[in-house]
Order: structure tokens, then C-alpha cells, then sequence
């Protein structure tokens, strides 16, 4: 495995409304593979670090942060699932991934809410430049949580993760004092990739830290992946196999997770070349920090790009 505190470069590519910033993890020679990680729904590309560190070197590795998230908060909407597909495929033009059969081949890889940017991606806005298509606890149908609209599923959903968009925070201690609390993220606060990844989330300065998380852009994504039934039913036309990567608990460290076993035979996956395999002993943000899932993500990428 690569040094998973290997630097990234920021770069940026040229989108709709502005540039899209992006981390960078080169490959060791030309005409590498690609692998592109979309993160989730209030995260940032840093999610990414550990996962990329192990691919870094064998592949072309970027990692953007979605658009009003992070460093590109700024960019304006309209927001939603649609909108992040023609970003990523923005990103593909940048890296120059294309249908042609001596180009690199690109595999498309997210997380969560990222999951369902991935695969509208792969069958619409980039399904000619998309070899390869692997999914992390996400991208198909969630469990509908309690609530009469978005926004009360949404916070009986992400919990935490989205109460912190409203609070400011003194000082850099008090933002790991509250992720501490957090029954999924809290036991991985002080690992060196994770504290970068939580501090990449901020801007201002003490004594008002907040989220760099656009309120407006997360309703908007947290609708579609809830309810949009263009992004629910898009696995339906996939013009490419891919894996899905479950985790064994869920956002809040609870058992179940988003997917189980009697959820995935309920879903359907085979006719849409989907292949399940859950990495034991992980949670929803876990599966891409702890080794297991660091290397079953990889693993799936390798895979995914060989075939590619």
C-alpha cells in the first residue's frame, strides 16, 4: 500500500458557474488509469485520503470537492444530483478521459450521496468515458427515514453530520470535541487523515469556525438521492458492471447499516450487473478509514480499472 499521507496538489477544472476545486494524486506514469472519488452528501474530498494514498501511484487519482461543499463552496447552483454528474464529467474532459480505445480508462468511485453522483454519471453525462464503477455504502434506494418532508428526513438521516451546518465553533478544539461525540466518526478524530479531512470542512476564523457546507446545496442533493426518481432508478441502465460496498452499520454506528442482506435481495441487484459484498466490521464513514475497507475500496478499484 502507498503512503497514505502521500501530499495531493489542489488543482481545478472548469465548470458550470466557476472552477471546481479538486485533489490530485498523481500516478507514477503516463497513461495510468483513472480513478475519480466522489465523496458524500456533507464531506469534502479529504474523506478520500487513505483510500487514495492506496491507490496513488498505480492510478490517476482526483478526488473533487462537490460543488458547495468545501473548497468549492462558491460555486453557485443549481444544485443537485444532475448537477454533480456534469461536474464529474467536467472532470473526466480535464483528465482526458474519453471513448477512444487507447485512452485511459476511468473508474468512477463514491461514497454515499457520492455513490448516486457516480452512477448518474456513468449513465448519462460521462457513460461513453466511464470503464468502470465502484459504489461505497450508497448509490442505490435508501431505507425512507420518518418525516413529513426533506428536511425532517434529512435530519433524522445525517443527525449530527447535518446539525453542525447551523453551529459556529470557537476554536479548532471545539470541532473535534463535537465530531468526538459523534458515535460513527468520533473514535477516528485524532487519526492524522481524518483530522485533516474534518478541518478541511471549515472557514472563518476563531471564534466562528463554521461548515463550509452550502445549506441550500445539501437539501437540494439530499432530495434527489431521497426522492428523485431519474437518480433512484438510474442503476437500471448502467452500460458497465459495478460493486457495491456495504458497510455493516450506518451513519450513527447502528446495526443495520443502509444495506443488509435482506435490503439487497429486496432491491434487486443482478439485472443491473451490480455485485454486493459487505466489508465486516465497518460503518458508513469507517469504510473508508479503517484497513478493511481502505483495502476493499482499492481493491474493487484495481478490479474495476482491469477490466476497464
Amino acid at each position: 500500500m502507498s503512503d497514505p499521507t502521500r501530499n495531493p496538489e489542489l488543482i481545478t477544472v472548469p465548470v458550470e458557474g466557476g472552477e471546481l476545486a479538486a485533489l490530485h494524486w498523481p500516478a507514477d506514469a503516463p497513461g495510468a488509469p483513472i480513478a475519480v472519488l466522489l465523496h458524500g452528501i456533507t464531506a469534502n474530498a479529504m474523506a478520500w485520503a487513505q483510500v487514495a494514498g492506496a491507490l496513488a501511484g498505480e492510478f490517476e487519482v482526483v478526488a473533487p470537492d462537490l460543488r458547495g461543499r468545501a473548497a468549492s463552496a462558491g460555486l453557485p447552483g443549481p444544485y443537485g444530483i444532475e448537477a454533480h454528474a456534469a461536474d464529474v464529467a467536467a472532470v473526466l474532459d480535464r483528465l482526458g478521459a474519453d471513448d477512444d480505445a487507447g485512452a485511459e480508462a476511468a473508474v468512477l468511485v463514491g461514497h454515499s450521496m457520492g455513490a448516486f453522483v457516480a452512477v448518474l454519471a456513468t449513465a448519462g453525462a460521462a457513460r461513453d468515458r466511464v470503464h468502470g464503477l465502484v459504489l461505497v455504502d450508497g448509490g442505490l434506494a435508501l431505507p425512507q427515514p420518518p418525516g413529513a418532508d426533506v428536511d425532517a428526513m434529512l435530519a433524522a438521516l445525517l443527525g449530527p453530520s447535518l446539525d453542525r451546518l447551523s453551529t459556529t465553533f470557537p476554536d479548532l478544539a471545539a470541532v473535534r470535541d463535537f465530531w468526538a461525540r459523534h458515535p460513527a466518526v468520533g473514535p477516528w478524530v485524532d487519526v492524522p487523515s481524518v483530522a485533516a479531512y474534518l478541518a478541511r470542512d471549515l472557514v472563518g476564523e476563531p471564534p466562528a469556525l463554521r461548515s463550509a457546507c452550502v445549506p441550500e446545496a445539501v437539501r437540494v442533493d439530499g432530495g434527489d438521492v431521497l426522492l428523485n426518481e431519474r437518480v433512484l432508478e438510474a442503476t437500471t441502465d448502467l452500460p458497465v458492471p459495478a460493486t457495491l460496498l456495504w458497510a455493516t452499520r450506518g451513519l450513527l454506528d447502528q446495526t443495520p447499516g443502509l444495506y443488509d442482506e435482506v435490503r439487497l435481495a429486496q432491491l434487486g441487484l443482478e439485472p443491473s450487473g451490480i455485485t454486493a459484498r459487505e466489508v465486516p466490521d465497518t460503518n458508513h464513514y469507517s469504510i473508508l478509514w479503517a484497513a478493511q475497507g481502505v483495502e476493499a475500496v482499492a481493491a474493487a478499484v484495481r478490479e474495476a480499472g482491469a477490466a476497464g
